[in-house]
Formats: C-alpha cells, sequence, structure tokens
C-alpha cells in the first residue's frame, strides 16, 4: 500500500537533485521492480535483518525498534495493570449490587470509555488537565507527572471492556450453587466474592487479556503521537507518512509476532488455571 501511495521516502519540500535521487533509489534498491525488492526482503528476512531505514540513514530498522521499543513497553504495561485492576474493580463492585447505583454509574461511565476513542480522549485530557488546571505536563516521558495522562488514555479502553466482562461473568458464578452453599457455610461475603467468585468468573477475562495486551502494545500509535512520546508507536506513524517501507513493514512484523507471543501467553495461563481444558495423554 505504501508503494502504490504517491511520493517516495526521499521527496520533501525542496526538489531533490534528479542526479542525487537516483543515486539515492540505487544505493537502497528502490530502483528495482518490485518483485525483485519483495525478494531481496525476504531474503534479509530469513538473515534476521530487516534493512537500513531510508528515513534514519546511520539507523537499522533492528536499531530503530531495540532502542524505541522500551517507551512502547513500559507505557502498555502501566495501561495494562492500570486496566485490569481499576477493570475487575468496577466489575466486580457492580455484579455484587446489580441494578443499583453502584452498577448503573460504573458501567455507564464504561460505555462512555468504549464509545470514546484515544485520539478524543487524549486531547480532552490534555486540554483540562495540562491547559487548563496546569497539573501535567502537555508532552514527555522522563517523570512520572509526564505518564499519568498517556497512560489513562491508553487504559480506558480496556478497563471499560474489563469492567463489563467481569460484570457479566461474576453475576453468572454468583449464581451457582457452590456459591450458595458456601454462604450457608457461614464464609463472609469478601472471602465468598474474591476466592471463590473472582477466581471462576475470571476466565472470560484472562482470554481477553491476551488481546487487550497485544492491543495496548500495539494501540500505543495514536497516543505516543497525541503525546509525542519517543515510543515505537510514534516511529511507525512517521515511517508511513515518510515512506519509510523498512521501518513500516519491520514494526508491522514485530508486532505481528508480539502479538501472537502473547495469545499463546493467554493460552497456557488458561490451561493451567482450568485442569478441563489440558489435553489427555
Amino acid at each position: 500500500m505504501i508503494k502504490m501511495a504517491p511520493g517516495g521516502p526521499f521527496d520533501g519540500e525542496k526538489q531533490t537533485d534528479p542526479l542525487v535521487l537516483e543515486m539515492l533509489n540505487a544505493q537502497y534498491g528502490l530502483d528495482q521492480p518490485l518483485s525483485l525488492q519483495y525478494a531481496r526482503f525476504i531474503s534479509n528476512l530469513f538473515k534476521g535483518e530487516l534493512g537500513p531505514s531510508t528515513n534514519y540513514p546511520s539507523w537499522s530498522v533492528e536499531e530503530i525498534i531495540a532502542s524505541k521499543l522500551p517507551v512502547s513497553i513500559e507505557l502498555g504495561l502501566y495501561s495494562f495493570i492500570l486496566a485490569l485492576f481499576l477493570g475487575s474493580g468496577i466489575g466486580a463492585l457492580s455484579a455484587v449490587r446489580p441494578n443499583s447505583l453502584y452498577d448503573y454509574l460504573p458501567m455507564s461511565t464504561s460505555m462512555l470509555g468504549i464509545c470514546l476513542p484515544s485520539f478524543v480522549i487524549g486531547p480532552l485530557l490534555l486540554l483540562v488537565f495540562s491547559l487548563h488546571f496546569q497539573w501535567f505536563n502537555v508532552q514527555g516521558w522522563n517523570f512520572p507527572q509526564d505518564k499519568v495522562l498517556p497512560v489513562c488514555t491508553l487504559a480506558l479502553f480496556y478497563t471499560a471492556f474489563i469492567a463489563r466482562l467481569t460484570r457479566s461473568s461474576l453475576i453468572e458464578v454468583l449464581g451457582k450453587d457452590y456459591i450458595r452453599t458456601a454462604i450457608a457455610k457461614g464464609v463472609s461475603p469478601l472471602r465468598t466474592i474474591v476466592v471463590h467468585g473472582l477466581r471462576n468468573a475470571f476466565s472470560p477475562v484472562i482470554s481477553y487479556l491476551g488481546p487487550a495486551l497485544a492491543g495496548l502494545i500495539s494501540g500505543s500509535f495514536v497516543v505516543e503521537t497525541i503525546f509525542q512520546l519517543p515510543g515505537l508507536g510514534r516511529f511507525f506513524v512517521l515511517s508511513a507518512m515518510n515512506r519509510d517501507v523498512s521501518l513500516t513493514i519491520g514494526v508491522v512484523l514485530f508486532y505481528a509476532v508480539l502479538i501472537l507471543a502473547f495469545n499463546l501467553m493467554v493460552d497456557i495461563l488458561l490451561v493451567f488455571m482450568n485442569p478441563k481444558r489440558r489435553f489427555n495423554d
């Protein structure tokens, strides 16, 4: 798709000398047919090389991914922890008191979090908490207060989804016979909900954590661009805008492998949590 789009990696505001442009295309192999470029890329991929970046000539794609990934990982990890604990807590509170104010208010707020995309929530948070109240910086990733708004922006959607999953699953579990038996034996309500209820109600949530964690890592493209974070997502957006094909393809492949790894880890975790999922010998 990038190859079919108009323009090239060396187009700029000033017109480049045709001879210089020809030499640059020859250096990066862009003067060859698309089939030969693809074959060369596949050959280098089997060698573990993703090629040089046309927008950052002194850097290879592997070096860019290695240097910018920690920021994206940190942003995704903080957002994942916030979404997991906040979402499960809100969902459990709504399930314990269904059809009450403790249920309607959190679920209405979670629906708002699902409906509003991050490119709307991010600027709103910046407008209110950075420009109006001046509690946080507009951009940066150097201080703890710099990380609050990006993490909240990225985590809000997944918090809402986890809350709704936890609520529906826990309501179903709380109607089971063994929950009534535990209550009849005098088990405290808190222990019944946390130990007996949430443990079994968390399976749908854990099934969702694989795609959620992958989405948090790869979904940071918009958030990193809004808050000008020096992460891999922002470089991916810039690579697409600058027609840096090597960097774009390298980041896509890297995230694809990362998503597969996360899903595999979640499947293994589900097997350990539920012995019924284990394969017979």
